[in-house]
């Protein structure tokens, strides 16, 4: 009997259409207890997942609300995560099941939660649209509903997501001042407000709200990231004390908060830190306290950074890099904080002027930062300008090694390599000493890491050795020992012979590296050789002198190796330039005397030099008179826009001899290729190219040159003409001689009076260059070949001059061929 009573209670009160309490109260319980609930639980378990993946970035002012926003905005469509998906499904099933719309008003008080449900899961899967939907439904249809209030806070949160910052701010304030919300409400209406504010950079106003939140809030979690938020934003307007005491309410609540919020407020404290009025004492304590303290071993890669910036403010460097490579040895996963480190060290070195080891921590600190980022941008600037001071110190280093042994006696030759003998048969000793596990764990499987842990020599370490061959192998299979081993025509050989000769050549080696005279054999003998090692130590010497001097503002790095190179006896080119820019910087230095010694070299031995004839004459050096560098580069480049390449080719030519050493010589030898190549062509234009990327590698013309000839020559080397038919663009090309420059004069304004009489076209007239012998007189603007020689012969029968000259119809694009590879004669054939 009591089965079908409850049956009975079920079939009637599963009907939507009855307006009764029995019909009520079924839906309404079913709504509350099944549905919303398993859909908040998906909810909760969502917001816990994003809690667990979220990074705060603690070198910013940290977001009221632990959610990451896309860039994109979703307007609809299927939810991004699965658990929002799921309170979605729940929401949109009540909503749909049990809504009791009857007459225009809902029955079913548990479908405005139904709504806020859905609103909700739609916020925190990052589809702001559809969310602000939802909660503006709960406005429009239940206006006396208990939830209006929370639903009009999180449409002004989700209108700060969709950067309507102003009606957020606005909708908040009005719900504030009405005095109706319960402390909750009032806790996520002045929250949501606060981040408004710190959006609009109205931080006052943000502390205002942020400080009457953390009244009314319940939850320490929340507690202690709204008081963390206030002592940022008193940070960033410059007032300490009031920050401070906002991070002291942090550390209060010790373990009632996220540790990291505790750990981060001591660390903005000693940021605050003033050395002239506090007492280190107390601070040297609290961070000893902070880095002993187990329970902040997750921390300790901020800890640390934290002592070593102590340290730097009190001048105690060496501790402070130890420091900063403590907290790079914790593996941090603050990309962050880890570039900061690299960026430091980086700057300390440039400072010591160790700038190649400034130069590896700066790439170390590119690896760390996100591609094309401002900061980014910036560190690659200064990276860049190191480029060439470090790659001019290697040469200079490895060079003076080569000669300094070369200059040893031969028993002292024998002595220096007998030491090293012997400090590699210990470093082998205690290789074989370890244990084999160990030895296995420290060569990690890629040939980067094995050079770095090993500084062993790559050929004289078996495990790096063997590492080496097999990747090899693997990449070019079994090749032989040849010349032009990597042409693919190669034969692969037998892969057991190719281990035979790998083996033996690793005998052979092993068996020599232990001996004097196998060293001995390597150090270069011959004259050629030695004087070709001396200038490039030379050219280094001087490079890296004028670097100093110009880039970095060393001058007594400059003076050292200026004065250095001139006891090296140089090779003519170099002296002067030397010894000018050797002057300059003894004057920069102010030691007078040196000075005015070198002055009176240069103008007793080299009184007809353009360096003599400044020191002479200073105000020579301060005007841009005809007879500067730069004015004789801009004569050159005028003759260059007026077509007169052979006139260039000759100036650049006689300005590289006499101008030898000077800065401006890599922009003249580029002039003269690109002339070159307006007379000569593609194959000139290429070995021009080649010659200043290979000669000036350092310039500016010099990298120019060498990205132009790997991007730009690839492209201008096809010869091949394209059909006319492809082509809308089409030109009229009269040949002339050279020599003929009145005549050619005369064709050009006949021509030109000519084409201004056509109206129907918009045609130009231009005299190119194309060869040491022929001028080209062309008419620009035709639309087809036929329409190019059709328009000739009506201007023959106008003009009796214009019959009198060879010409011939062609298409830009070919044109362009024509003029970059020269072959205009292989063109008229084809199109005879």
């Amino acid at each position: 009997m009591l089965f079908v009573v409850l049956m009975l209670f079920v079939a009637t009160g599963c009907s939507r259409k009855k307006d009764k309490f029995i019909n009520r109260s079924w839906h309404s319980l079913n709504t509350k207890y099944n549905i919303l609930y398993n859909g908040g639980i998906a909810l909760e378990t969502g917001k816990t997942a994003i809690n667990s993946t979220f990074i705060d970035n603690y070198w910013d002012i940290l977001p009221v609300e632990r959610l990451q926003p896309t860039d994109d905005i979703i307007l609809g469509g299927k939810a991004q995560d699965p658990n929002f998906g799921r309170a979605e499904e729940k929401a949109v099933k009540a909503i749909q099941v049990h809504g009791m719309n009857i007459k225009g008003k809902e029955k079913n008080p548990q479908i405005d939660e139904s709504y806020i449900l859905l609103g909700k899961a739609r916020y925190f899967d990052n589809r702001f649209i559809p969310a602000q939907e939802a909660f503006n439904y709960i406005l429009f249809k239940y206006p006396a509903s208990s939830n209006i209030n929370l639903a009009k806070i999180w449409r002004a949160k989700t209108n700060l997501r969709l950067e309507n910052e102003g009606l957020a701010i606005k909708n908040l304030k009005e719900l504030i001042e009405s005095n109706k919300l319960s402390d909750e409400d009032n806790v996520a209406a002045s929250s949501a407000l606060a981040q408004a504010y710190i959006t609009i950079k109205a931080l006052d106003s943000a502390i205002i709200q942020l400080q009457r939140a953390s009244q009314l809030t319940k939850d320490n979690h929340e507690l202690g990231r709204l008081r963390f938020i206030e002592g940022q934003l008193y940070s960033s307007l410059g007032i300490k004390d009031s920050s401070n005491l906002a991070f002291d309410q942090v550390i209060a609540l010790n373990r009632k908060t996220p540790r990291v919020y505790m750990i981060s407020a001591h660390l903005e404290k000693i940021k605050n830190f003033d050395f002239e009025n506090d007492n280190k004492l107390i601070l040297e304590t609290l961070l000893e306290n902070l880095e002993s303290n187990r329970e902040n071993r997750p921390f300790l890669d901020k800890i640390y950074h934290q002592i070593a910036n102590y340290q730097i403010k009190n001048n105690k460097d060496s501790l402070a890099i130890a420091y900063y490579n403590k907290s790079l040895r914790t593996d941090s996963k603050d990309a962050h904080l880890t570039a900061l480190n690299y960026r430091i060290l980086a700057d300390l070195n440039f400072d010591y002027s160790e700038y190649s080891l400034a130069g590896s921590y700066y790439d170390s600190t590119l690896l760390s930062l996100q591609d094309n980022s401002k900061s980014f941008r910036a560190i690659k600037r200064k990276r860049d300008n190191l480029e060439d001071v470090i790659y001019y110190e290697a040469v200079a280093h490895e060079t003076d090694s080569v000669l300094r042994l070369v200059e040893l006696s031969q028993s002292e030759k024998e002595a220096y390599f007998q030491t090293y003998i012997e400090n590699l048969k210990l470093e082998e000793e205690a290789l074989e000493k370890e244990d084999a596990t160990t030895r296995e764990a420290y060569f990690v499987p890629t040939l980067n890491e094995v050079r770095k842990k090993d500084k062993t020599f790559y050929f004289y370490n078996p495990t790096t050795l063997a590492f080496g061959k097999n990747e090899f192998v693997r990449i070019w299979g079994a090749r032989a020992l040849e010349a032009n081993w990597r042409w693919s025509n190669k034969t692969v050989r037998n892969e057991e012979v190719v281990e035979k000769e790998f083996e033996e050549a690793e005998m052979e080696v092993d068996k020599s590296r232990f001996t004097i005279e196998y060293y001995l054999a390597q150090i270069p003998s011959e004259e050629s050789t030695l004087d070709s090692i001396s200038k490039e130590r030379n050219f280094a010497y001087y490079q890296l002198g004028l670097i100093y001097k110009d880039k970095f503002k060393e001058y007594t790095l400059s003076q050292n190796k200026l004065e250095q190179l001139l006891k090296q006896f140089p090779e003519d080119r170099l002296v002067l330039p030397t010894k000018y820019n050797l002057y300059k910087v003894y004057s920069l230095l102010g030691l007078s005397q040196l000075q005015a010694i070198l002055k009176k070299d240069i103008i007793e031995n080299h009184k007809d030099s353009r360096y003599a004839a400044i020191l002479l004459n200073p105000e020579l050096a301060l005007l841009n008179n005809e007879n500067s560098p730069q004015s004789l580069y801009n004569n050159l480049y005028t003759q260059f826009e007026l077509g007169n390449y052979q006139e260039v080719i000759d100036g650049c030519d006689l300005q590289i001899t006499r101008l030898d050493g000077d800065e401006i010589v890599p922009k003249l030898e580029l002039l003269k290729a690109t002339s070159r190549a307006r007379l000569y062509g593609f194959e000139a234009y290429k070995e021009g190219l080649n010659f200043v990327a290979l000669n000036y590698p350092s310039s500016l013309e010099g990298k120019k040159a060498a990205q132009m000839y790997s991007t730009i020559i690839p492209e201008l080397a096809n010869k091949a003409f394209v059909e006319d038919s492809t082509q809308t663009n089409f030109k009229v090309v009269f040949k002339f001689d050279r020599s003929e420059a009145e005549e050619i004069n005369t064709f050009e304004t006949a021509l030109s009076t000519a084409v201004e009489e056509v109206d129907y076209f918009n045609l130009t007239v231009s005299r190119d260059g194309y060869n040491t012998n022929t001028i080209f007189v062309v008419v620009h603007g035709l639309k087809s070949v036929q329409g190019a020689l059709g328009f000739v012969k009506i201007l023959e029968t106008e003009n009796e001059l214009i019959i009198s000259k060879p010409y011939f119809g062609i298409s830009s694009m070919n044109y362009q061929i024509v003029q970059i590879h020269k072959n205009a004669e292989r063109y008229i054939k084809s199109i005879k």
